[in-house]
């Protein structure tokens, strides 16, 4: 995969009214942030009602993210889930359908050890081919990712970096400072990316 650099969208998934998708008005918000100079548009990720949708959204989203996007910018699927077999499907699907790369959320509510999240993490990066990017949030899944089980996960193939929102900007620091060559730090909070940015990612 090319490097991702820039802006990367955690796309809204549109729905309608009686809360099932809205695929057109997708599609056009697709259109508009390529034709506004977004760099990646991430899909069905957490923001993008990933725990909300069923499985088969889940995946049609992706597809049509895929389709409508034309190889015009890359496409992220959000293939995180509670459970490694599940995730696992979802990023087997999106590597079928053309995405290019995969974000891997924490697993929520579990709340693994971080031994459990380094085999989590690996399980799912060996069972394809398209990159992994690693999502940590901790508001959000009540578990951080430590920067030791991070740098340990940067050096799985195909591990390519890590979302980081865990507002600990020492460890970020950590990460960014240990990690190899191509292993690259995203900032998951807009109000942190300066701070990211200055100290290399």
């Amino acid at each position: 995969m090319t490097s991702i650099t820039g802006s990367i969208v955690a796309l809204t998934t549109p729905m309608h009214t009686d809360g099932s998708v809205d695929y057109p008005t997708l599609r056009k918000l697709i259109d508009w942030h390529i034709a506004e100079g977004t760099d990646c548009i991430g899909v069905v990720g957490t923001h993008g009602e990933s725990p909300t949708v069923n499985v088969e959204e889940h995946r049609e989203i992706i597809r049509v993210s895929v389709e409508q996007a034309k190889g015009r910018v890359p496409i992220m699927a959000g293939c995180g889930a509670n459970a490694t077999a599940e995730a696992i499907e979802l990023a087997q699907f999106a590597q079928s359908v053309g995405a290019n790369c995969q974000l891997q959320v924490v697993p929520y509510y579990n709340r693994p050890t971080q031994e459990g999240l380094y085999q989590h993490f690996k399980a799912i990066a060996e069972s394809v081919s398209i990159p992994c990017m690693l999502y940590n949030v901790p508001s959000r899944t009540s578990i951080n990712m430590t920067s030791e089980t991070t740098l340990r996960l940067s050096q799985v193939d195909n591990i390519v970096g890590v979302k980081e929102a865990s507002s600990d900007l020492d460890q970020i620091e950590r990460i960014i400072g240990g990690a190899p060559d191509g292993f690259r730090v995203w900032s998951g909070n807009d109000n942190e990316t300066f701070y990211i940015m200055s100290m290399g990612g």
